[in-house]
């Protein structure tokens, strides 16, 4: 079955692939989260976020850097896709969970700066920050910890397969940078998003949009 999956290079079949992946992505990012946005925001702020950021660091991965022909081939585009969904999903998902829990935690200090004058944008401004922040922190400390504490998953698997370290190296590089812009893409535009989610157009705060508000 794997050897099929693999050896697949229809587009319309990688595309099938791609989107169950993604769903499944976005289904687990919305699972983590405490107090989640109602509706299709739950679900569909995570989607958004994850479709951008790693279909198009993806893209540009096997394009530019990888430049497989074609672009598309299931051997190279399904673990790359993988790999920066499953860093993303993290990555939202604590962004998110982080936003939304500070602001219902921080909500009288919020409203105290809206009555002072500030607007939605500079009156959550460091939780916005926090949020990216801790969004971020997983991916940075496995770049931090790479090759000093702990040898990656892909560059471990090169070298037991026989290939040359330096090889297995240059490979785990390429891959530590693209989920690391992956994740970081797809997590400020969820945090973003997600903060302008808890405004209105007239800057009051809506937590009542969370699903689990109380």
């Amino acid at each position: 079955m794997l050897k099929v999956v693999f050896a697949a290079s229809h587009p319309l079949w990688m595309a099938g692939m791609a989107a169950v992946m993604l769903l499944a992505a976005a289904r687990e990012a919305m699972a983590r989260q405490k107090r989640r946005f109602a509706g299709w925001w739950g679900f569909g702020l995570g989607t958004g976020a994850m479709f951008v950021s790693s279909f198009t660091i993806t893209t540009f991965a096997l394009l530019a850097v990888i430049r497989v022909s074609p672009w598309y081939t299931a051997q190279y585009a399904i673990p790359l896709l993988g790999m920066m969904l499953g860093n993303t999903m993290t990555g939202v998902s604590l962004g998110l969970d982080r936003l939304t829990e500070a602001a219902w935690e921080r909500r009288t200090v919020i409203e105290g700066r809206l009555m002072l004058g500030q607007t939605s944008v500079d009156a959550i401004a460091d939780i916005r920050r926090a949020s990216a922040r801790s969004a971020m922190t997983p991916t940075i400390n496995a770049m931090v910890a790479a090759g000093l504490v702990s040898l990656p998953g892909m560059m471990t698997g090169q070298i037991l397969a026989g290939n040359p370290p330096m090889e297995a190296v240059k490979y785990q590089i390429l891959v530590m940078f693209i989920i690391s812009a992956g994740a970081g893409f797809g997590a400020l535009i969820a945090v973003w998003v997600g903060a302008r989610r808890l405004f209105d157009d007239r800057h009051r705060l809506r937590l009542d949009r969370l699903d689990n508000p109380a």
